[in-house]
């Protein structure tokens, strides 16, 4: 799905590699870290919210909502939709994919 400024789809996964949590929106090749999944959480929400607001205001073109995502983290993606084990030094706190009719 191509995501426009009414219309798309935002995926997002939260896990654990050695101490560190880290954060990753998928189409926006965004990533936040820290020391708690739930900091992560919401600082990748917040950087999200930025990201599209910046986004529309200056008026980029809408390819910019869905930038070619990192092998490494598609690869962890469909693991986890495939609902099997992850053999991995990861530990998943949270994925989401959440449909949204208006992005700004």
């Amino acid at each position: 799905m191509r995501n426009t400024y009414h219309n798309g789809q935002i995926r997002n996964i939260i896990f654990k590699e050695g101490d560190t949590w880290y954060g990753v929106a998928l189409e926006s090749n965004i990533v936040e870290s820290g020391s708690d999944p739930r900091e992560v959480m919401l600082l990748l929400d917040e950087a999200m919210r930025g990201y599209i607001k910046t986004a529309s205001k200056t008026k980029l073109s809408e390819v910019v909502l869905s930038q070619k995502t990192d092998p490494e983290y598609e690869k962890l993606w469909t693991m986890i939709e495939s609902k099997k084990p992850i053999k991995s030094p990861f530990k998943i706190y949270s994925s989401a994919s959440v449909m949204v009719k208006s992005l700004v």
